[in-house]
């Protein structure tokens, strides 16, 4: 295949008659040969008949913004304008946003598409993705639909060509979406979408049709286990995979027990089959980034937090004398062993029964000491940030918060000014709050206070400082003091969610 003057493909075919007889703007040439006009709507034809062919996105967009793309942010958008429904699994922090903006402010230049959808995370609806359409699509018109209920319905039913939405908001407002006229739906952080017995889930089914045009982006799929893809799969690749769950289970998960599945030896080439049609680029093909170091910090607990954290593990074994152990106790049982460990635990009564943390703090102190640049601290529990962040005020430490309880726009506020302003020099952060879609650069420390059992979370939550834009080496730093903190750190680096293994883990704590 070739471009002649950038303005039609030259094809060299077996059968050039299958592309003359549909593509009205063709020739056919001698030896085979067919000339093509290279517009959008004969690549998507190309590529239904399997011929590759490019999508002129590369040869007539203007690539619109304040900053020039990389090529593989070019690869990217050409991708998704030649797939209807399609995965984006480039790595967090390779600037896929971006891309998908890209591509759907061309594809509304050649009319295939009026009006889009976003459905993200809540932390980043402005932060993120109202910042880059303002960054690289500033002659669109953005809303976001949030607020009240009627609120939302009038932002749907405006004019606005990218609305912006909460996962939790499309069920809100799903008949107004189904009658909003969006072509395009994009999908942020899409593994919110895996289970197909969720409300979520079935709304968004509801929601597509034929005509519609779904992108579907994370840089973690299928992160926890091969079951996840199922659900992903189901919205933009139906035929890819069993139409019942089940069977799909069995496909790729060997049971071993009542409570127990294995990932089969296959799995791994079954989920890149159904996860398609699919782009990914991960940092080291595409950024030229500073390394990441991760590296633990242990911490001594506190005579009290010791005393708290052996009665209650001597409780649970007395529990669990005799008895079968289900896994919402264990939980429930280890989350509260994690607070002790963190500085803080809720009591039965809803209380918050707070513990010195010195010796943690000690250490935190250091590494805030030690750093040149700013620092992030990832603290799992309410209750023990307002524990941290009071000591760090009174160490005259300028420290910022964002938590589940802070709106979007004050996030928003509270980032620009850490990326952009001398103050604050710590942000303490519930990890869920902003482990998505957010350039924090501004620090290249990253502290755990404790852990998350999330996978996918804790890889979300690193990629906020190594990410385009960052100069310096970047360290990610566990603090780990209890026996309960240092296993799920262990988890997490051996990429395991700590909910997958619980039962285990409780029996070990146990022994």
């Amino acid at each position: 295949m070739k471009v002649v003057d950038n303005k039609a493909l030259l094809l060299r075919l077996r059968n050039p008659g299958r592309v003359t007889s549909i593509i009205p703007k063709s020739n056919l040439l001698p030896d085979n040969k067919v000339l093509v006009n290279w517009g959008i709507e004969e690549a998507h034809v190309l590529k239904n008949l399997n011929i590759k062919a490019p999508s002129p996105i590369e040869k007539n967009y203007k690539w619109t913004g304040k900053y020039a793309p990389f090529e593989h942010q070019k690869t990217t958008a050409s991708f998704l304008t030649l797939n209807r429904r399609a995965f984006c699994f480039n790595e967090q922090g390779t600037g896929k946003t971006a891309s998908a903006i890209w591509a759907a402010d061309y594809m509304m230049r050649q009319n295939l598409i009026k009006r889009v959808l976003v459905i993200c995370p809540l932390s980043i609806m402005d932060s993120a993705w109202r910042e880059d359409l303002f960054t690289f699509a500033m002659h669109r018109s953005v809303d976001i639909a949030y607020g009240s209920a009627n609120k939302r319905r009038d932002i749907i039913k405006g004019d606005s060509e990218f609305v912006i939405i909460n996962y939790d908001g499309v069920e809100i407002v799903a008949d107004e979406i189904a009658n909003g006229g969006f072509d395009l739906i994009i999908v942020d952080e899409a593994t919110h979408y895996k289970n197909v017995q969720t409300k979520r889930w079935k709304v968004l089914n509801n929601l597509i049709t034929s005509a519609t045009w779904l992108w579907m982006m994370t840089g973690t799929p299928a992160a926890q286990s091969p079951v996840d893809a199922f659900g992903l799969a189901k919205l933009v690749n139906p035929q890819g995979v069993p139409r019942f769950f089940g069977a799909f289970r069995d496909l790729v998960m060997l049971k071993i027990s009542n409570f127990k599945w294995v990932a089969r030896p296959e799995a791994t080439d079954i989920v890149y089959k159904s996860l398609q049609p699919a782009i990914r680029f991960t940092k080291k093909e595409c950024l030229d980034l500073p390394d990441i170091i991760y590296t633990k910090r242990q911490v001594e607990l506190t005579r009290q937090q010791n005393k708290y954290y052996k009665e209650l593990r001597d409780k649970m074994v007395t529990q669990a004398a005799g008895e079968q152990v289900s896994a919402a106790n264990a939980a429930v049982n280890m989350n509260k062993l994690l607070q002790i460990s963190a500085g803080a635990v809720y009591t039965d009564d809803g209380d918050s029964l707070e513990f010195d943390i010195k010796h943690r703090y000690n250490v935190l102190s250091e590494v805030i000491n030690e750093s040149s640049k700013k620092v992030l601290v990832f603290v799992p529990f309410k209750n023990v940030i307002d524990v941290l962040v009071d000591k760090l005020c009174k160490d005259n430490i300028p420290t910022e918060i964002i938590r589940g309880d802070v709106p979007p726009t004050k996030r928003t506020e509270i980032f620009q000014r850490f990326q952009e302003t001398p103050e604050p020099r710590v942000l303490v952060i519930q990890p869920k709050a902003a482990a998505h879609g957010v350039t924090l650069t501004a620090a290249d420390t990253i502290v755990w206070w404790g852990p998350t059992s999330s996978v996918e979370t804790y890889e979300q939550a690193n990629a906020r400082i190594h990410r385009a834009g960052q100069t310096s080496k970047c360290t990610v730093i566990q603090l780990q003091g209890s026996h309960i903190e240092k296993r799920i750190y262990a988890l997490l680096d051996n990429k395991l969610d700590a909910h997958t293994k619980i039962i285990d883990l409780y029996k070990e704590i146990l022994a």
